[in-house]
C-alpha cells in the first residue's frame, strides 16, 4: 500500500512534514486539542456506520485505518515521551506508518478495542504531561529521521497529527458516502 499520508512525506520532506503538523495545531493548546480527540473519535465512529471500513480509492486509508494510525501514533509517542524523560538524548526510531497500518491489519480491527486502547494511552500521556516541569518538557531525543525533538515539540506534533488524520478520516467517510450515492443512482438507472 502506498503512503496515504495527506500531507508532506514524513521521511522525504522532514521539515515540511513537521511544519504541517504544527500548522494544523496552530496557536491552540496541545493538551486541550489532545483531550478532545477521544470524544471526537467516538462521534466519528457513531456517525460512520458501515462506511467506516470503506476505502475512498485503492491504496487510500479507510476511516478505520485512519483511526488505527492515530492509535499507533499515540502508542509510539507514549514510548518517546518516557524514553526522552528517563534517558539523556535517546535515539528515537521513526516508523513506516503505511507499513504499520497494513501489517497490523487495522482494516480488520475491532474499532471498540482501538478506541479503548487510544483512550487509555491518551489519558496516561496527558496525565504525564500535566506533571512535567518546563525543564522536563525541554528534554530532547534524537529522532532517526528528524533530528533533535523535545518532549514539548513531540507533544505539539501529536496534537497536530490528531487533527490531520481526523480530517483524513472525515474525507474518507465523505468519499464513501459519495460512492454509495453514485451506486444508488446507477442502480436506479439500471
Amino acid at each position: 500500500m502506498t503512503s496515504p499520508n495527506p500531507g508532506p512525506d514524513p521521511t522525504a520532506a522532514v521539515e515540511a512534514y513537521r511544519q504541517s503538523l504544527l500548522a494544523a495545531l496552530g496557536a491552540d493548546d496541545p493538551a486541550e486539542v489532545q483531550a478532545q480527540t477521544p470524544a471526537t473519535l467516538q462521534a466519528l465512529v457513531l456517525d460512520a456506520g458501515p462506511a467506516l471500513r470503506i476505502r475512498p480509492k485503492p491504496g487510500e486509508w479507510s476511516a478505520l485505518e485512519c483511526i488505527g494510525h492515530i492509535v499507533d501514533g499515540e502508542l509510539v509517542v507514549a514510548g518517546r515521551y518516557r524514553w526522552i524523560l528517563a534517558h539523556d538524548e535517546p535515539e528515537i526510531i521513526g516508523y513506516d506508518q503505511a507499513l504499520w497500518v497494513d501489517r497490523l491489519r487495522h482494516q480488520d480491527a475491532d474499532v471498540g478495542h482501538l478506541l479503548d486502547l487510544f483512550e487509555a494511552l491518551r489519558a496516561s500521556n496527558l496525565e504525564l504531561w500535566s506533571r512535567l516541569s518546563v525543564a522536563e518538557r525541554a528534554r530532547v531525543g534524537m529522532h532517526s529521521e528528524r533530528g533533535p525533538e523535545s518532549i514539548e515539540l513531540t507533544f505539539r506534533l501529536a496534537a497536530g497529527h490528531d487533527r490531520i488524520h481526523l480530517a483524513q478520516a472525515r474525507r474518507a467517510l465523505d468519499a464513501a458516502g459519495r460512492r454509495d450515492a453514485m451506486r444508488g443512482r446507477d442502480a436506479a438507472r439500471g
